[in-house]
């Protein structure tokens, strides 16, 4: 498994987590942070997916 798709997971993660207290507080703010940065870490993971389906590949 690729490192993108691991530190993807857990920014998709952290990012969740902000987006509830965002909602939970009503913090727009926070939301907002929350909402990017678990938008960033499902790009990262798919990211860190595209390498892994070349690494495959390749070894074939």
């Amino acid at each position: 498994m690729d490192k993108d798709r691991i530190k993807g997971t857990g920014k998709k993660a952290a990012g969740s987590v902000k987006e509830t207290a965002g909602k939970v507080t009503g913090d727009t703010e926070l939301k907002a942070k929350g909402t990017a940065e678990k938008t960033a870490g499902k790009v990262q993971n798919a990211a860190g997916k595209v390498k892994d389906t070349v690494r495959d590949a390749a070894k074939k």
